[in-house]
């Protein structure tokens, strides 16, 4: 199998392809392993929960400034050779996190993971690029799936089992050998090929964009910052996240004007005048919003509503895990029969069907219909990664994979920290919402409140409970019951909204070129 311009790796692709993807998987899994354990490392380091949260606000900043300077990084020091440091100093990290004695330490470690880490995706999806020919990226990004949809998934899951059985130390400690099997692979199989050097000799030499550097470190830094802390002060009713949100908008937006202009650009975003890259970037910016939101709501939804454990609540993530692992099989080989961009559209469009399905959401909801509700989700999420990678890259210019493959990350990264604080924000004010269009039924005036009432004191009185407080008791019930009637209707709000943005994204995907498999415009392989 010939790579890139007739270059052929000395190692089998595949091998090069599982090695390199490992290290994502790694990656991509301490994005959401702790989040189940905050509890539990604030106990041992003496601190709130909000300061434990720090934990994560760190790791996420760090990474979201790294990922779409990757390509940059990697240009200074040759891709392998950054490939290798990133993930040694991101298993070090790790080591020294779950060696930690205080909260301090704790931060400053997972800063440091976050910053190594963000070079990892990057770097292998362009590997990957370089590595096969076009007409084989297809299966290739299928193996790239296995990480990004099933890591942010087992992700709680493993957290809580590590937790419970062990303790919190262990989600750091298992990237310790997962690390250095990959180091050694990486350093054993992957090469740079022949025309990588000069390029990247050539970029290292323009110089460094220090104002373009600023600017994306300041504004992904101050968004990560938003997206992450937001909830906890209130969004915009807090000055400094108010502060916050404008220097990020400022920032952001100053430096793409910037970068867009400047002769030597620390990252090239020119990349985006590529009609399949630019609107790839806008599918899988649609594709993380949905993911990493839903893979947050869903166990919210078990834990805090319906009574689950942290692990009986991962489970119903698993079956649709798995359902991916199998469906992807059977995309790649459509892929060579179908319009590419029209199995994106159907996997939108099923992932919207999904989300109208979950829309009808129930107090007494049991654990199968649940399950199914999250599998179907997972259905229509096995038509997007693989497809939307694939035809992304097919038209770009080899030399602009680095740049590209950092870009195409970062949006990402960037949509599900949106997801993942949008639909935090959303359910807490859609079920203030709920609850004020609730409360005014709670009057003598309003039939069927008064008849519940009725039920409840009977039910209490035959309880042997005492006549005094039966009324005061039956009153908490239905309030306690009028609480979560609105907490589920907020999470079938959330899912509703969720479904109309995969709905208008359908007929978005019909901006790529026709294509198919790994083929250029109009051609199949």
């Amino acid at each position: 199998m010939s790579g890139v311009g007739g270059w052929r790796p000395a190692a089998n692709p595949w091998l090069i392809a599982i090695i390199v993807t490992l290290a994502a998987f790694m990656e991509v899994l301490d994005t959401t392993i702790v989040n189940v354990s905050l509890p539990y490392i604030a106990g041992t380091m003496s601190a709130s929960n909000d300061q434990s949260t720090w934990t994560l606000t760190s790791y996420l900043v760090a990474n979201g400034i790294v990922l779409p300077l990757s390509g940059w990084l990697s240009s200074l020091v040759g891709r392998k050779r950054f490939f290798m440091i990133c993930i040694a100093m991101f298993t070090l990290c790790s080591l020294l996190c779950g060696l930690s004695t205080s909260l301090a330490e704790l931060v400053v470690f997972r800063l440091l993971q976050g910053f190594f880490g963000g070079g990892l995706q990057p770097s292998q999806q362009s590997i990957i690029l370089d590595t096969f020919p076009k007409a084989q990226l297809g299966r290739a990004f299928g193996v790239v799936a296995m990480a990004i949809i099933v890591a942010p998934v087992i992700g709680p899951t493993l957290g809580g089992w590590l937790t419970d059985h062990y303790n919190w130390r262990w989600i750091f400690f298992i990237n310790v050998p997962m690390g250095l099997i990959t180091f050694f692979g990486v350093g054993r199989v992957v090469e740079d090929p022949p025309w990588l050097p000069a390029q990247e000799a050539r970029r290292a030499s323009q110089g460094i964009d220090y104002i373009g550097l600023a600017l994306i470190a300041l504004g992904f830094g101050a968004l990560q910052v938003f997206m992450d802390r937001g909830e906890d002060a209130d969004w915009f009713a807090s000055v400094s996240m108010r502060l916050t949100a404008v220097v990020a908008a400022a920032a952001l937006i100053g430096g793409t004007i910037w970068l867009w202009r400047a002769k030597h650009p620390v990252v090239n975003i020119r990349v985006l005048r590529d009609r399949n890259f630019a609107v790839g970037c806008l599918m899988i910016f649609a594709t993380g919003l949905v993911l990493y939101s839903s893979a947050v709501i869903v166990p919210l939804l078990a834990q805090t509503v319906l009574g689950y454990t942290a692990l009986l609540s991962g489970l119903l993530l698993a079956p649709g895990a798995a359902l991916v692992i199998v469906t992807i099989p059977f995309v790649i080989f459509l892929m060579t029969k179908v319009q590419t961009r029209l199995i994106v559209a159907f996997g939108f469009f099923v992932l919207g069907m999904a989300l109208v399905f979950s829309h009808r959401l129930v107090p007494g909801i049991d654990f199968r219909t649940l399950l199914l509700m999250r599998t179907t989700q997972s259905f229509g999420l096995a038509f997007l990664f693989v497809p939307i990678s694939t035809i992304t890259f097919v038209t770009l210019p080899k030399g602009d994979n680095a740049d590209a493959t950092a870009l195409f990350t970062m949006f990402r990264n960037v949509a599900g920290s949106i997801g993942i604080a949008a639909a935090s924000a959303l359910l807490t004010e859609r079920a203030q919402v709920r609850q004020a269009t609730m409360v005014p039924h709670l009057t003598p005036l309003d039939a069927p409140f008064v008849q519940t009432l009725h039920d409840y004191t009977a039910t209490l009185l035959a309880e042997g409970t005492a006549a005094a407080s039966v009324h005061g008791r039956a009153l908490g019930a239905i309030l306690q019951t009028l609480r979560t009637q609105a907490s589920v209707l907020a999470y079938t709000d959330v899912f509703a909204i969720t479904a109309i943005i995969a709905f208008c994204v359908v007929p978005l995907t019909f901006l790529f070129t026709a294509s198919r498999g790994g083929a250029g415009p109009g051609g199949a392989h």
